[in-house]
């Protein structure tokens, strides 16, 4: 379900001045199929240029947030987790045990929270859905 998002070219289109550094970050940003924290980025990309500090992965997610291509989430653990903003909307369902992030559409959902918002006197314009769940039992 995840797609590939070009942050550098997002970077390029919004005029952001793009170093070694933050093509770096903005490479691994690309390839993540996760939802990676600061640290995680930061492992990853010092991996590739071990003169990556963390201090430049906080500043560049902050500016790439500040610019659109980045979503921020927090998902309860007390971490803020990255995803390139993505074109088409979707929703998360976290793992509580072990921190995985499923992404999913519901086409009723989202026509759910419509007719809400529309019963509310309001035109919904954006909305964010975190579900929190552990692993069903299927033993029993």
């Amino acid at each position: 379900m995840h797609q590939a998002i070009d942050i550098e070219a997002l970077c390029a289109e919004r005029g952001l001045r793009i170093t070694d550094q933050r093509r770096v970050i903005a490479k691994v940003l690309s390839e993540s199929n996760d939802h990676p924290d600061v640290e995680r980025l930061h492992e990853r990309a010092s991996a590739v240029d071990p003169r990556i500090s963390i201090a430049t992965v906080y500043r560049t997610v902050r500016l790439f947030e500040e610019a659109g291509i980045l979503d921020r989430h927090d998902f309860g653990d007390g971490r803020a987790r990255y995803e390139a903003t993505p074109e088409a909307h979707h929703d998360h369902l976290i793992d509580v045990e072990t921190g995985k992030v499923i992404e999913f559409v519901d086409p009723e959902l989202e026509a759910l929270q419509r007719q809400i918002a529309e019963k509310l006197g309001y035109r919904l314009v954006d909305h964010r859905m975190e579900l929190y769940g552990v692993k069903l039992d299927r033993e029993g």
